[in-house]
């Protein structure tokens, strides 16, 4: 056989072998047994803020590979590996996360099905709206109360700026849904809300403008938080751009949220409203399929009209939040 040239080779005739010291790729992860664990109080561009189990200084930290694109947000619980010191300079990684209690979630409107989370494992949710300048807007407190009572929130609606309106009118909108009402004016004192939060993971929730970080800063002092003042249109300016958790005191922690200009609930439908009271779902079962429970005349064998007492009157008030579920207006202001 007689011998090619070497100008008849090419890149198909070249066939590389591994070296023997490569080993094949393995699905098989670390256990990180040794991981530490803590809670997420800051997120800021691709770093998360952590403060671990029995350690005071903030330990910064990236997101690991193995996690994939998992999102990770102020309140939930995570395991970090590599350099946990807290030190200047240094960077853990977050290798592992723990089941979560409660999530507040919400969509950019009611027609992007992407759910964004806005916080976990909050115990409470304190909706903070002004009864003045701006004025108060039922249609997004509604909202606010749906994504608390579907992700397992205890919600509390928070007045503020009551020196410059009457708060009761507002509250009574809500009095049906056994939601707990307290006051925060500039010249109210704070023992209720203090009475409220301490102890308590709480996160606030509001439109800008209404006195969320005026709030939190008489609550925590050294919280610092950047305030602002209403425009000339009604509308509040963004003070808080991103989430923070911080310490309470007397124990708790409070997390305070950017403003809030709109809250979608693509994600939610009127039969999981009304699966959170008891006495309501219960009566539901008996509805006709394809009932939107908004009674007559859209659906007049709604099952919970034959309710009485104070199960009517919150069929009346769970009705009107299920009508700002279906409406995009006034929230949206």
């Amino acid at each position: 056989m007689a011998r090619r040239s070497y100008s008849s080779y090419d890149e198909s005739d070249v066939k590389i072998r591994p070296g023997k010291g490569s080993r094949p790729r393995t699905k098989k992860r670390p256990s990180h047994k040794d991981a530490k664990f803590g809670t997420v109080i800051t997120k800021d561009r691709g770093r998360w803020g952590v403060i671990l189990d029995g350690q005071e200084a903030p330990v910064t930290a990236m997101r690991a590979r193995e996690l994939g694109r998992t999102t990770i947000v102020v309140g939930d619980r995570v395991g970090l590996v590599g350099d946990t010191s807290g030190k200047k300079d240094t960077l853990a990684r977050i290798v592992k996360l723990e089941e979560r209690t409660s999530v507040l979630r919400r969509t950019a409107d009611d027609t992007d099905p992407y759910e964004r989370i806005v916080v976990a494992n909050a115990e409470q949710l304190l909706i903070v709206t002004a009864v003045a300048d701006p004025p108060p807007r039922a249609g997004f407190v509604a909202r606010a109360l749906i994504a608390a009572f579907v992700g397992n929130i205890t919600p509390i609606l928070c007045l503020t700026k009551s020196d410059l309106a009457d708060p009761t009118l507002f509250a009574e909108e809500f009095a049906d849904l056994d939601v707990q009402v307290i006051f925060a004016g500039v010249e109210d004192d704070l023992d209720a809300v203090h009475d409220v939060v301490t102890g308590h993971t709480t996160a606030l929730i509001g439109h800008s403008g209404v006195g969320k970080s005026t709030l939190v800063n008489r609550l925590v002092p050294d919280a610092d938080r950047v305030t602002g003042e209403v425009s000339a249109i009604g509308k509040g300016r963004h003070t808080s751009t991103q989430s923070v958790a911080l310490p309470l005191p007397d124990g708790g922690w409070i997390i305070d949220t950017p403003g809030i200009r709109s809250f979608g609930l693509a994600h939610v439908d009127a039969d999981t409203v009304v699966q959170v009271f008891p006495d309501l779902a219960a009566a539901a079962d008996k509805c006709p399929r394809g009932c939107t429970h908004m009674g007559p005349p859209a659906d007049p064998e709604c099952a919970l009209d034959t309710l009485e007492g104070a199960s009517a009157r919150r069929v009346t008030a769970v009705r009107s939040l299920l009508e700002a579920l279906r409406s995009n207006v006034d929230w949206e202001m």
